[in-house]
């Protein structure tokens, strides 16, 4: 089931201010916290420096510039993620997909490498490897996409043949190529699926609803059902 979607209903979905949960995805991990507050740092540093060159009559500029550096390091996140959102509300027109899962697997991927040295002085690169969820949804139409995202423990109640539901985007008016897509939701379990919450899930859940006559309210418990995740190379 594919269901176009207004540009009004759309920006409620892909909304222009990162949400909480969208802020908290381009947070990071502790290194790269550390790496904007470095910049802060270093940034705070070079303005003070040059508020020094130009004297007094720089003053103002100085103190709003070096507040805004000195907070690069919570702002920044809400930034980026904003970034990530422009990226996709410059598509012009949107549409309620529904399918379902057809596979479910996982993977090994390379996510980085990095240079280190061993006991004996030499240089060897070491491959950062992370376990992840693929999902393979589509529909009777004959439409098949993937989407994948870190492994977790709650995945494994996901299998084939579960309803997934997601957003895709076009800049074709009959939504005939699709360009993007937006992470999945799984609304049996309650599960959002993808490398970035582009979609503002408490909205989504609505729309969801509405196109499914339930209440948004009512979803089903999890239950543990046998573990359907098999290992691909």
């Amino acid at each position: 089931m594919l269901i176009p979607l207004t540009r009004e209903k759309f920006d409620q979905l892909i909304p222009f201010i990162a949400t909480g949960s969208q802020y908290g995805a381009c947070w990071g991990k502790l290194r790269d916290f550390l790496r904007r507050l470095m910049i802060s740092v270093v940034a705070v540093i070079v303005i003070w420096l040059l508020g020094s060159f130009f004297g007094n009559s720089a003053q103002g500029l100085k103190l709003l510039l070096g507040f805004a550096a000195g907070l690069y390091w919570l702002w920044s996140p809400a930034y980026w993620a904003s970034q990530k959102n422009a990226s996709y509300r410059r598509f012009q027109y949107s549409g309620f997909f529904r399918g379902r899962v057809l596979d479910v697997f996982v993977t090994d991927d390379l996510v980085g490498e990095e240079e280190t040295v061993n006991n004996r002085g030499e240089l060897v690169i070491v491959e950062n490897r992370e376990r992840r969820i693929n999902l393979e949804v589509g529909d009777e139409t004959g439409f098949r996409t993937i989407v994948r995202a870190p492994l977790q423990r709650i995945h494994k109640a996901i299998a084939p043949g579960n309803i997934a539901e997601l957003v895709v985007l076009s800049n074709d008016r009959d939504l005939a190529r699709i360009a993007k897509i937006s992470d999945i939701y799984i609304p049996k379990h309650d599960l959002w699926i993808g490398e970035y919450p582009y979609l503002a899930k408490d909205a989504f859940r609505v729309v969801s609803a509405q196109l499914s006559n339930r209440d948004p309210r009512d979803r089903e418990p999890p239950r543990r059902p046998p573990n359907t995740l098999r290992r691909r190379r």
